[in-house]
This record gives structure tokens, C-alpha cells and sequence, in this order.
């Protein structure tokens, strides 16, 4: 069964440039990272120094169209960057990019060497459908904090990706929820790729492609369908 996205009239208005694509992946087969997986990080991580071509990721257009996105939600983009630049910053840093899972090194690859938010969902965890709202700030988003469970909730007007139990990912792309976190016993999952203006669709759907080829390459065999862009 196909998962439903929606996008709410609200966050539409806000940022009229935002486009997403899904990518649907049945029957994988995760663990933890390995060669290939990290190989994958590696390049990511050379084609991100060559794009910016000395240049900070928030003077690309694409992160800079995420921090304005971010201020219009009352969000202090330098504070809580979007997942991108994020991703982007630790590839350059030192340390370089952390290896989390075959899954998970796979789209973070995609994310870092295009400069695009790019989540992961165990849909086996979502209830029901998902839908990208802007909060009322009642809403429950179950994290972990000094290692208990902990619920918190998202400000008034905070954009919030959510499903019928709960936020799932707080501040857009920010940060997600432990609840639909693939892990390495995820099987079926979703991948959610962002875009803003000036983001073309061809370059988004580029993205997608080489997402499918990756999941693909750290897990084969898996089913996957990339949707068109909404």
C-alpha cells in the first residue's frame, strides 16, 4: 500500500517554491555500515568540495533558499540548520560524515552531494498517512533525552512533518523522531527528498534516480519506486 503525503495549504503559502519526492523501497535488507556504504559517504563528501568550490554550504542557493524558509517560520536557520546543510558542514569538518547504517549512508550520501534534505521512514512505524502542517503546538513528538523516552512539543506555527500518532520530524527536516527511525530491522521504507526554488525538478528527480540506485547497490533485490515530485 502506497503511503499518502500531503502537503498543507498553510505551509504552501509559506514557501510557495516546495517541492518533494518519494522514494519507496520494499523487502530491504539493512545493517551496518560496511565498504560499500562507506565508500558511498566518501565520494558524497569529494563532490560536495568540488560543487562548493571553496565556498560555505550556506552560500549554495539551494541551502540558502532553506534558511529563509526557516526564518519564515520564526526558525533561527544558523541555530537549527535544515538536515542539508547540516550533513554538509560535518562532511567538511574533520571528522568527516558519521557512518550510521547501509540505509542510512546511502540517502545521507544523496543528501550531502546534492544538497538536498533527504529523510528516511520506516513505514512499517508510520501510522497512518503523513502530512507537512504547520503545528498548533499541542502536538506530541516522542524523542529520547538523557536516555528516557521524553515528549516535547513543536512552537505555534512550526512546520512539522507528522502522521496520525505524532510529529515525526520537528522543524521541517530538523530533527527526527526515534518512532520511524530506519534502523538496521527496517525492511520497507520511505525516503523524502526537499526542494526549494531554485532547485529544478530534473535536478530533484536526479537525485531521486541515484537514490534508487543506491539503496539498490547496498541492498539488493529490494523493490523500489521513485514517485514523481509533488
Amino acid at each position: 500500500m502506497t503511503l499518502t503525503l500531503t502537503v498543507s495549504d498553510e505551509v504552501r503559502t509559506l514557501v510557495p517554491g516546495f517541492t518533494h519526492l518519494a522514494v519507496e523501497a520494499r523487502g530491504l535488507v539493512n545493517g551496518p555500515s560496511d565498504a560499500t556504504s562507506s565508500a558511498l559517504l566518501d565520494d558524497a563528501a569529494r563532490r560536495l568540495t568540488e560543487r562548493l568550490a571553496g565556498r560555505t554550504p550556506d552560500q549554495d542557493p539551494h541551502i540558502a533558499a532553506w534558511r529563509a524558509a526557516y526564518s519564515a517560520f520564526g526558525a533561527k536557520p544558523s541555530r537549527t540548520r535544515n538536515s542539508a546543510e547540516a550533513l554538509a558542514r560535518r562532511a567538511l569538518a574533520d571528522g568527516g560524515l558519521p557512518r550510521i547504517n547501509r540505509l542510512v549512508d546511502a540517502y545521507n550520501a544523496i543528501s550531502v552531494a546534492h544538497l538536498i534534505p533527504v529523510g528516511g521512514e520506516d513505514l512499517n512505524r508510520i501510522q497512518g498517512a503523513m502530512r507537512l502542517v504547520r503545528a498548533t503546538g499541542q502536538e506530541d513528538f516522542v524523542t529520547v533525552a538523557g536516555g528516557e523516552e521524553a515528549v516535547e512539543h513543536p512552537e505555534p506555527g512550526e512546520v512539522v512533518w507528522c502522521d496520525e500518532a505524532g510529529v515525526t520530524c520537528r522543524r521541517w527536516n530538523w530533527r527526527q523522531g526515534p518512532r520511524t527511525r530506519i534502523d538496521v530491522d527496517t525492511t520497507d521504507a520511505l525516503f523524502l527528498l526537499e526542494s526549494l526554488d531554485p532547485m529544478t525538478l530534473d535536478e530533484l528527480r536526479a537525485a531521486g534516480e541515484e537514490l534508487a540506485e543506491l539503496l539498490q547497490k547496498v541492498s539488493p533485490g529490494a523493490r523500489i519506486t521513485v514517485r514523481d515530485p509533488e
